[in-house]
């Protein structure tokens, strides 16, 4: 990295000018409102800065939060506010601060993994990050498909202000979460990020509507979406922008998506963070009428590997040796022997031969169980050395997904 920039720690000082080289990085508006909500995801401590004679030229920081793996919850720094000013680009700061960041969670010993969102999917691998979960985006002509799902429970739906019910929503997600892989936490602070409504996020929408599934024993399910309204030619053309559906109950879940799907002078609806195996694509009567397209969600970063490997549970039993390459984390690099299954697993160093080796990057993509190590041998990312894969091994019985960018 040139002199005379240099790493530091952020601080509460740092904040303005964090939030403003964060909107003009990611090219969005910079208004008193934007900067409020970007400054309510700088978390005390984690933050550095890249200082260039008092000027903020570079940032990154991590949310401390938990992630939802197969069979366990982890502790996970959640990468984000990661970016540059275009004025000191291709000076090696975001691989200075990204491997200062990966040092210092190794150091402090509290989460074996690292995880983020890719704006650059070329980016991450550097540092060890690999394609962990992908997701589903629907555009769909909801006036040509039908939910067929099973029915839900006695009761019925409510409107609801998603602000002003965020502790039912919070109790909602807590009680699911911890079921489905790639989903994470969210402390109050990140629930206040999601819900603060700015007239310049909605990208010409409507303010950010809620609703509730309610029995008699309190709420089951909810969804969050907003609307943006149209008119053409042919009459009412609004799109229903789906945000989040969260229902543990199958015929919860298909109310609520019929309710989405029914609302009246709309005729699509978008849903950008279905899960690869979505039930919704199985509960409808026209599945290409979904308008499904692929794309990548979570990259994972294994940090410390032992801990890593014992957090997480695995499909079936696994007894293999692991050579492992991280040219960050020292610690991480040589033989690993892993020993598991459902139940419990251990990880611990060995002279014994290998039956895979690979980098650091390809652990994290199997790790969540989204992309097969059978699937990296055949893409020449992992050597098999001998018959024993664990391919199976790694992955779980549901798809990993995310609901959110953090």
């Amino acid at each position: 990295m040139d002199q005379p920039v240099r790493l530091r720690a952020a601080t509460d000082d740092d904040r303005r000018a964090i939030a403003d080289l964060l909107l003009h990085v990611f090219h969005e508006h910079a208004t008193d409102e934007s900067r409020a909500l970007e400054k309510m995801i700088l978390e005390p401590g984690r933050g550095v800065v890249a200082d260039d004679a008092g000027l903020v030229v570079g940032h990154a920081t991590a949310q401390t939060r938990d992630l939802t793996v197969p069979g366990a919850v982890v502790p996970a720094a959640h990468v984000t506010g990661v970016g540059v000013s275009p004025t000191h680009r291709r000076r090696g700061i975001l691989t200075a601060m990204m491997r200062h960041q990966l040092t210092e969670i190794a150091q402090a010993g509290r989460e074996p993994l690292a995880v983020l969102w890719a704006s650059e999917t070329a980016i991450y691998p550097r540092f060890g990050y690999g394609p962990a979960a992908s997701r589903l985006r629907f555009e769909v002509l909801n006036r040509e498909v039908r939910i067929t799902g099973p029915a839900a429970p006695a009761g019925r739906l409510r409107l609801v202000d998603p602000k002003q019910e965020q502790a039912a929503l919070t109790a909602l997600l807590d009680g699911l979460r911890v079921h489905q892989v790639g989903w994470s936490n969210r402390p109050e602070y990140v629930w206040d990020y999601l819900l603060t409504d700015n007239a310049d996020q909605r990208d010409g929408g409507t303010e950010l509507r809620g609703v509730l599934y309610e029995t008699a024993d309190g709420p089951i399910g909810y969804a969050t979406w907003r609307v943006k309204n149209d008119w053409g030619a042919h009459g009412p053309n609004a799109e229903v922008r789906v945000r989040e559906v969260v229902a543990g109950d199958p015929g919860v879940y298909a109310e609520l998506w019929r309710f989405l799907l029914s609302l009246d002078l709309t005729r699509t609806a978008s849903f950008h963070f279905g899960a690869v195996d979505e039930p919704l694509q199985f509960m409808v009567d026209e599945p290409r009428k979904l308008g499904r397209g692929y794309t990548d969600s979570l990259w994972v970063r294994v940090v410390d590997l032992p801990a890593a490997l014992e957090a997480r549970r695995y499909a079936c039993p696994v007894d293999v040796v692991i050579e492992v390459r991280d040219p960050i984390i020292e610690a991480n690099n040589g033989r690993w022997r892993l020993t598991g299954g459902p139940d419990k697993a251990s990880c611990v160093r060995t002279d014994e031969s290998p039956d895979i080796a690979c980098s650091i990057t390809e652990l994290g993509a199997a790790y969540l169980g989204g992309t097969t190590l059978a699937a990296l041998v055949s893409a020449g990312r992992v050597e098999q050395l001998t018959g024993n894969l664990p391919s199976t091994a790694f992955t779980w019985y549901r798809q990993p997904s995310a609901i959110e960018v953090f």
